[in-house]
């Protein structure tokens, strides 16, 4: 049996559209009236958050100073998961498709996330996303969880989870973050980052995952093809 345990910000859904509303809205409520600045264009922030800008940073080269870039960091961590922001969330392209082929593949397929359970259900609910992951495939956040940070939080779900599922011939991690590498290796699981995210991909490279793809699909046309090699060298020796 092969088991694809898949992150779900990054690979699934794109967040970078609420991340870009919770800027506006927290550059908006930091300025002073009397203050000019320089809202970013999505672009160029989706592209400093991806570099892994601090907060501070993006809020200083938006014309704030270090005062207000604090409130901007601290405002923007008491917002960004606010359900009033989630609406903005959308599906990456083609990773319903990908679900899919990896479903029909006979792949045990699970999901990891710093997501509580409520943001999974509410996104569930929204992009039908359900029907993939039963609840015993579901590895999230309970919604009391007092959060350290996703590098040290994700290895204790990819434990739980290697504790809890059935053992597998063969298994992978993707995702496209620090964390989700750095659990798959924790763990001696083959590891592959995914560019459709939030890091790109001179960040994702100082962690060493096996492969960096540019989406979901490309994984999942990787892993299928991987596995039909394996088993035509099988059957050949």
């Amino acid at each position: 049996m092969l088991r694809l345990i898949t992150d779900f910000d990054g690979p699934i859904v794109d967040v970078s559209e609420r991340y870009y509303r919770v800027y506006q809205f927290c550059l908006e409520k930091t300025q002073r009236s009397d203050q000019s600045v320089r809202e970013l264009s999505k672009a160029e922030f989706w592209q400093m958050k991806r570099s892994r800008v601090p907060e501070k940073q993006i809020a200083i080269n938006s014309g704030l100073d270090e005062a207000q870039a604090l409130e901007f960091a601290q405002l923007r961590r008491q917002t960004v998961h606010t359900e009033h922001y989630f609406q903005y969330d959308t599906l990456v392209p083609g990773a319903v498709e990908a679900l899919l082929k990896i479903q029909a593949a006979g792949v045990d397929l699970a999901v990891m996330t710093m997501r509580r359970v409520w943001e999974l259900d509410y996104a569930f609910q929204k992009f039908q996303l359900g029907r993939f992951f039963p609840e015993n495939r579901c590895y999230c956040l309970a919604n009391d969880y007092v959060k350290t940070r996703d590098i040290e939080d994700k290895p204790l779900l990819m434990a739980r989870a290697i504790e809890e599922l059935p053992a597998v011939a063969d298994s992978w991690m993707v995702g496209d973050t620090e964390a989700d590498i750095t659990a798959a290796k924790k763990h001696n699981m083959k590891a592959i980052a995914v560019e459709s995210g939030i890091r790109d991909r001179a960040q994702l490279e100082l962690y060493h995952p096996e492969f960096i793809l540019p989406n979901l699909s490309a994984a999942v046309d990787f892993i299928l093809e991987t596995r039909l090699k394996n088993q035509r060298s099988l059957s050949i020796g």
